[in-house]
């Protein structure tokens, strides 16, 4: 009885609490209504490992430029890495905030986690990293020059360069930052290596390495704007974005097929126009200078720094696949190797890269995978050390290639005491002759007198059907696209009429080529001016899928053997305007049907052709949206080059004895030192 009673009180009770605790929780109807905005809402700071300095860095004429500095927490005794950028000084830190207040329950924020992954290293080993914006771009003041020749060539008149402000930018530098030992490196890719190579005209006293990397060096003869006078189209979009604003520019997004867009607007000239950028002044510069004139010559950079002691160790660094800047790093390292000192202070660094591929991973390039992340090998087995030595009061002397460069068809590093292993004069190997002979064959043997086969092989080039550079569509924003055609697979342009084509016997034995590829051409037009594109190429062997040793045939480079059955892989593509033929300063019309001697470099090749490989040369006169169309009849301004200017022309490729077109290949013994 006592017990009953007991468990109904408690059930009671349990009951009671129970039904209590469901009313307590109940709450009135949320109304919906106002401005739920947060009001003046601050996100918690966290904590971070390093001090980051925000400064208006004064120049010697009294303009600021916007700089930000990245201090180690306890730094001292600390190296500067410094690089000068157009592209936002603010945007190379992941989290540009303000200075933060301590947070306990927030993890610190580590530096290592918020500069990209090309910094790593310098993060890792104590440097003091700095970014600037240059003059008149994002958060600097003063007026803005697209890449500014030097203040004395006559082409500036601002009164200052990127050689003067990187010079007083040092100078700041070593004086207001207490961390500091004093020592300042530079590095930075593309427009950014440019401003490297000019605080090299003079550099400062502290300045005690550098690495230009892909440098914008000379942008008539091979890097951005021209090659060999041939106009870059796509260039007329960054002018327009770099031109119209001091920070982002404004853009007209295109729509469709490149290759269409370019096709309707009709010259380089009516494109800008029709893209509204055609006052721009730099626009105004790439065509009223389409001549290798004084202009070009003045911002010629390996030709300037030839002219001046090497005194900072400098690292020049490019990419065998560069389809923006392949000019300026290999002919500046070129130009220096004269120095009487230039063992212990000229670096060359060629590695397996799109541009600016050296600042991200390095493992794959369109089909290929390497053996291993080329770029970050490279930053930390070459690039760290390498500074950490001239930088680092403590620091070992580094193990430094003379020249570290990529054999793409081994698929390793090749460390050589100088470059090109082979060329025509002055290299360890002379270049062999490869010719161009009749019925669409190479051979190593020259025609001879007695020979009786056609004398030439003709096609016909129309300007209304212009051969596309890479595969259609080509969209304005397909950066995969971008980065990768220079490794295209040449098939799909393979057979076109007005695309020639000289193929070898299978190689008996694997080949090696190590340097410049120069072309010699002896070629014809029934027009007044042409363009010569002439690619090489290795072909890869058409092989039954159950045949294929995935071990053996494509050594450790390709993902899927199987799809490179037949592959044309291009090494070496480049393009020169007839117009030039006989002087850079003074185009002059071409002799119609008259053979004439085209002679120009294509960019340097470091690669094993396995055996059973072929090899081939393509010849074309266009490589369109890419390059503007030659009119093929001549005219004062190609820039504003008129319908009725467009002529087909029927061209012709020379096989004759003592006339025969060939290009001098680097071909160099298999075993050669690593």
């Amino acid at each position: 009885m006592t017990t009953a009673i007991h468990s109904t009180l408690v059930l009671t009770l349990l009951c009671t609490a129970a039904a209590g605790g469901a009313q307590t929780t109940q709450s009135a109807p949320m109304k919906i209504g106002g401005d739920q905005m947060a009001q003046d809402f601050q996100a918690p700071a966290v904590e971070r490992n390093y001090d980051r300095r925000v400064v208006m860095l004064p120049m010697r004429d009294g303009v600021k430029l916007f700089t930000v500095i990245f201090v180690p927490k306890g730094a001292h005794d600390a190296p500067i890495m410094l690089t000068r950028t157009p592209y936002n000084a603010a945007d190379h830190v992941r989290n540009p905030s303000a200075a933060p207040v301590h947070n306990p329950s927030a993890p610190a924020r580590m530096l290592v986690d918020e500069l990209s992954v090309a910094d790593e290293g310098f993060v890792e080993n104590g440097y003091i990293r700095v970014y600037q914006d240059v003059r008149g771009k994002y958060g600097s003041e003063g007026p803005y020059l697209m890449t500014p020749l030097p203040v004395d060539s006559g082409f500036n008149s601002t009164g200052a360069d990127d050689t003067t402000d990187a010079w007083d930018t040092i100078e700041w530098l070593t004086r207001n930052v207490p961390e500091t030992n004093g020592r300042v490196g530079m590095i930075g890719s593309s427009y950014e290596g440019f401003t490297v190579v000019m605080a090299l005209l003079h550099p400062h006293p502290a300045l005690k390495a550098a690495v230009p990397e892909s440098p914008m060096v000379d942008g008539w003869m091979g890097d951005d704007w021209f090659h060999y006078g041939a106009f870059r189209q796509p260039n007329i979009d960054y002018v327009i974005e770099q031109m119209t604003a001091r920070g982002n520019g404004i853009g007209a997004p295109r729509i469709g097929d490149d290759y269409t867009n370019y096709l309707i607007a009709g010259s380089a000239g009516d494109m800008a126009r029709e893209e509204g950028g055609a006052d721009l002044p730099f626009m105004r510069i790439l065509e009223e200078h389409q001549a290798y004139d004084a202009f070009w010559q003045a911002g010629a950079l390996d030709k300037q720094i030839a002219k001046l002691p090497l005194t900072v160790p400098t690292m020049w660094v490019q990419g065998l696949y560069d389809q923006e800047d392949m000019w300026g790093a290999v002919h500046s390292y070129r130009a220096l190797q004269g120095k009487a000192n230039a063992r212990g202070m000229n670096f060359l660094v060629m590695g397996p890269w799109f541009h600016s591929q050296i600042n991200r991973q390095g493992r794959a390039m369109g089909p290929f995978i390497w053996a291993t992340d080329t770029a970050n090998q490279w930053r930390r087995d070459v690039m760290v050390p390498f500074f950490n030595q001239y930088l680092k009061a403590d620091a070992p002397k580094a193990d430094t290639p003379p020249v570290w460069v990529y054999d793409t068809g081994a698929d390793h590093w090749d460390r050589l005491t100088t470059f090109p292993t082979s060329c025509e004069q002055g290299c360890n190997v002379s270049s062999k002759p490869l010719y161009l002979a009749s019925s669409g064959k190479l051979s190593f043997s020259a025609p001879e007198r007695e020979e009786k086969t056609e004398r030439y092989t003709e096609f016909v080039s129309n300007p209304a059907k212009p051969v596309p550079y890479s595969p259609r569509p080509i969209l304005e924003n397909d950066e995969s696209g971008w980065r990768t055609w220079l490794v295209t697979d040449q098939r799909f342009v393979d057979g076109r009429p007005d695309v020639l084509t000289f193929v070898s016997d299978p190689l008996s034995a694997p080949m090696k080529l190590s340097g410049e590829p120069v072309v010699h051409l002896i070629a014809s037009t029934s027009g007044t001016d042409s363009d010569w594109v002439v690619k090489l190429i290795d072909v890869y062997p058409n092989r039954e899928l159950g045949s294929i040793d995935l071990s053996g045939t494509f050594p450790g480079l390709i993902a899927q053997p199987w799809d490179m059955n037949g592959y044309e892989l291009p090494l070496a593509t480049d393009i020169f305007r007839g117009r030039y033929r006989t002087s850079f300063e003074h185009p002059s019309a071409i002799e119609p049907d008259k053979p004439l001697e085209y002679t120009f470099g294509l960019p340097m090749v470091e690669r094993t052709i396995p055996a059973g490989h072929r090899i081939m040369v393509q010849v074309q006169s266009t490589l369109f949206p890419l390059y503007d169309r030659n009119p093929q009849t001549f005219v004062s301004n190609i820039f504003e080059a008129k319908p009725a200017n467009y002529q087909k022309a029927t061209q012709r490729i020379w096989h004759t004895s003592g006339g025969a077109s060939y290009i001098s290949l680097p071909i160099v013994p298999v075993a050669i030192e690593r």
